[in-house]
């Protein structure tokens, strides 16, 4: 498994263009198998594709992919920095996504680590998340020294429309 930080300053290159198909078939992947990660169900390769076009674009987020021995997507993550004068310190971890034919190898436990090796890097000492409350991920964050904050109460929409609450979480680096 290989990490890779796409350069949104190539977005129209081939490395990146190319990335968001594939960024696009982990995310529809991981909405077609239950992920309360902000989509309904029916979400299309066309849709997610455009979404992806969109966040990559963030000039306060930095994307990590991981990649099979083919070179195929199978994972990702965002780190979205704070731009406020008095959050220049924090960061938010979002889009944790492994594709489900790959998971239980370790690619999310790399693409986070990445990911907190990075912002340490970058000066922010203190990362939050939000995740759905029970599932696999809440307890994986908590096994990587993530710690529960909260719960909010029918927060957000599953796939198939059904709310559910989500846990906020942080962590001190």
């Amino acid at each position: 498994m290989r990490i890779d930080l796409l350069d949104a300053d190539l977005l129209d290159s081939g490395p990146v263009a190319s990335a968001e198909s594939g960024l696009a078939d982990v995310l529809v992947d991981c909405v077609s198998g239950g992920a309360s990660v902000g989509f309904l169900a029916g979400l299309t390769q066309d849709e997610a594709r455009a979404w992806w076009r969109g966040a990559l674009q963030d000039p306060n987020s930095l994307t990590w992919v991981a990649r099979d021995e083919s070179g195929r997507i199978i994972g990702t993550v965002r780190l979205l920095l704070a731009t406020q004068p008095n959050g220049a310190h924090r960061a938010e971890v979002a889009k944790l996504l492994v594709h489900r034919d790959s998971r239980g190898r370790g690619c999310a436990w790399a693409l986070l680590s990445t990911l907190e090796e990075t912002a340490r890097k970058l000066g922010r000492t203190v990362l939050v998340l939000d995740t759905q409350t029970g599932s696999p991920a809440e307890r994986r964050y908590e096994r990587m020294g993530w710690q529960r904050v909260g719960v909010i109460e029918d927060y957000a929409a599953t796939p198939d429309g059904r709310l559910e609450p989500t846990t906020l979480m942080s962590k001190r680096l």
